[in-house]
């Protein structure tokens, strides 16, 4: 059963919002060239989930892992996309969906975004130790 993936986010109004889930999107294709990577957005951008879902249909996959691209699970996480997941089993008969947690909740999304908040302060330390204090 050949098996795609879609990172599905939420989408803004202006389209470089996009530009950090299609970085996303390469280095999953970076890390298995094999498996096919589609981005869908809730709103404002394309593709929306029924478009990359039958982009990835027309690749020959039957089963999509969504990746929800959210920091934590809310409203649309556990209502919107659902309730599109519904629809798509109708469209398309045979496919299997699996909807994993929103990315922000796993323990190593975590681990990683407190790496980086802590090294911004670090690199702010190490800064401010090397300027000369215009108070003194």
């Amino acid at each position: 059963m050949k098996t795609g993936l879609i990172l599905f986010a939420h989408g803004a109004r202006d389209p470089r919002w996009a530009l950090t889930v299609e970085a996303l999107a390469h280095r999953c294709r970076s890390r298995d060239p094999s498996l096919p990577v589609q981005c869908a957005f809730l709103e404002f951008l394309a593709p929306d989930l029924k478009e990359a879902v039958a982009s990835l249909v027309s690749a020959g996959v039957q089963h999509v892992v969504i990746a929800p691209v959210f920091l934590a699970a809310g409203g649309h996480v556990l209502r919107d996309l659902p309730d599109r997941v519904a629809g798509l089993t109708t469209a398309f008969p045979g496919l299997t969906v699996h909807i994993e947690p929103a990315l922000g909740a796993s323990e190593p999304v975590i681990e990683a975004m407190a790496q980086v908040c802590t090294d911004a302060v670090t690199a702010t330390r190490s800064t401010q130790a090397q300027s000369p204090d215009p108070e003194r």
